[in-house]
């Protein structure tokens, strides 16, 4: 049930979003919310690479509070920069719901 959600959230979600953020243009939208994924190129630089009980919040370094802190701060920028911020801290949401499974 835990990888139905995970990548419900990453994939259909987003869909979702992009429809409500940007009606006109939720394909480009969409799009970017997909690339915010990207951001889980940090997994490559931890010991193992994937670990299947690890929570990826505040280990890897895209993944921290600090981070989280600029993902905020794109918020508050036009688009695309307000999109990508709204992209990745859905996809940290994703992540702490994957942690609290764990629990």
């Amino acid at each position: 049930m835990q990888t139905i959600i995970h990548y419900t959230l990453h994939f259909i979600a987003p869909l979702g979003i992009a429809f409500l953020c940007c009606k006109t243009q939720w394909k480009k939208a969409y799009l970017i919310l997909l690339a915010t994924m990207l951001v889980d190129i940090d997994h490559l630089w931890a010991t193992p690479i994937f670990e299947a009980n690890r929570c990826s919040i505040d280990l890897h370094w895209f993944h921290t509070y600090y981070a989280m802190v600029i993902y905020v701060i794109l918020l508050f920028f036009k688009k695309p920069f307000r999109i990508i911020g709204i992209g990745l801290l859905f996809h940290m949401l994703t992540d702490a719901i994957d942690c609290w499974f764990m629990t």
